[in-house]
Formats: C-alpha cells, sequence, structure tokens
C-alpha cells in the first residue's frame, strides 16, 4: 500500500569534515547542519562552513545553526555557505527572529527546549503561535548551554496535535528513531528528525561514523514504511 504521506526529513547535524559530509550525501540525508555557536564542541567557523557546503550536491540543504548571534555574524555565516537554513537555538524572541531572517532573506527553524523533568510544564501550542513565522519548529531536550546535549525527552507529554511542522531532535539514535517517528508523526503537520551525537564515533564529538549514519538514514525509512 502507499500513501501520500511525505517522507520525513533528515538532517544529520554538527559536520566539522569532509568524509562525513560525504558520507550523509552517500547515505541520503536532505540536510546537513553547521554549529554556528564558538562555545560548541562541534563549531565551525563561517570560512570551513563555507568548504564544507561546497561538498553539497543541489537539493541538499545546509543549515546553520546559531545562539544568541547578532545580525552581522548571521551575515557573514550566510555570504560563506549561500541558500542556507537558519537554525535559532539561543533565546532568540520572535521579533529576532524574523528580523534576522529577513535581513538575510533566509527561512528558519526554531528550537523548542523541552524539560526532561516530566513535572515541568512547556506550553509548545503557545510556543507554536508565538513563533508562527518559522518554518519548522525543532524539538530539542532542555540542558545546560545552547545546541543541543544528546538528551531525549518524553515524547508522550507532548500535545496529540500541533499546528506546526516539527523536527524531532534531542538523543535520536539508529535505536530510537523510528520509534520517535511513529509517536510524534500524528502530532504535527510534518515531521523531519535532526540528530547529531547519536551517529558520532564513541566520545568524539563532532567527528561522524559513516555506518550510523547509514543505519540512521535506514531506519528512518522504515518508520516511513509502516502504515
Amino acid at each position: 500500500m502507499t500513501t501520500d504521506r511525505p517522507n520525513t526529513f533528515i538532517k544529520i547535524c554538527g559536520l566539522t569534515r569532509e568524509d562525513d559530509v560525504l558520507a550523509c550525501v552517500t547515505a541520503g540525508a536532505h540536510a546537513i547542519g553547521f554549529v554556528m555557536y564558538p562555545k560548541s564542541a562541534r563549531y565551525v567557523s563561517p570560512e570551513r562552513a563555507g568548504v564544507l557546503a561546497k561538498l553539497l550536491p543541489p537539493g541538499l540543504t545546509p543549515v546553520l545553526l546559531f545562539a544568541n548571534a547578532s545580525l552581522q555574524e548571521v551575515q557573514v555565516a550566510c555570504e560563506a555557505v549561500p541558500n542556507a537554513l537558519l537554525q535559532f537555538h539561543g533565546d532568540e524572541s520572535p521579533a529576532e527572529c524574523d528580523r534576522i531572517a529577513q535581513a538575510v532573506q533566509r527561512p528558519y527553524w526554531r528550537a523548542a527546549r523541552i524539560p526532561t523533568d516530566n513535572t515541568a510544564s512547556f506550553d509548545l501550542v503557545k510556543f507554536c503561535q508565538d513563533y508562527s513565522n518559522a518554518q519548522a519548529i525543532l524539538l530539542d531536550a532542555h540542558v545546560d548551554g545552547y545546541g543541543g546535549g544528546g538528551k531525549t525527552f518524553n515524547w508522550s507529554q507532548l500535545p496529540p496535535n500541533v499546528n506546526a511542522h516539527l523536527v524531532l531532535s534531542g538523543g535520536l539514535t539508529p535505536a530510537n528513531v523510528t520509534d520517535g517517528i511513529r509517536q510524534l508523526r500524528p502530532k504535527a503537520l510534518s515531521l523531519a528528525v535532526d540528530v547529531s551525537s547519536g551517529v558520532e564515533l564513541e566520545g568524539q564529538k563532532g567527528l561522524k561514523d559513516a555506518r550510523k549514519i547509514q543505519e540512521f538514514v535506514a531506519a528512518v525509512k522504515a518508520a516511513d514504511a509502516i502504515e
């Protein structure tokens, strides 16, 4: 049987090496992310991101991740990586996200930091309304600092219906992404997945494992094949 449901969009984030970019291309990822937050272990300079982005074939989207960056910093990165999507992970307000995105004429994703404590509340519906100009809302676990910490949150605590395109992130691996997709796909207008630490070499932040990337993409495709 076939459905009209779109396939899950796959983003691999935190790329720092040419071989890892090529592994993502070979595996069939739809987007790769470059971390522009200098305090991150996966940080790359705009110049380095530009070099890596040149390896991407047409149709594979580069994404630039920022946390509380200035407009000038975003402009420099966008000049180095043409046609990149923006991803805001800091404390940027809706107005700030809109202002920067409009200035550089790029669409953006906005990260929502979901509490890992089940007793803490987070109004995702309101967050999506506040950031209604975002192309998608990325769901990541709330950790100290910015840019994600490779931790999962309780997917079942999310509301049953969210009028937004969602990106599931935070602690995804080849082992759990199929379950994550099955749980969240019915809740959103569409679903993407974003992985970083779950496809890295053991204990080496920013260095990806080509085998894990292949396994992750295969697991996403397996989830898409489930009715």
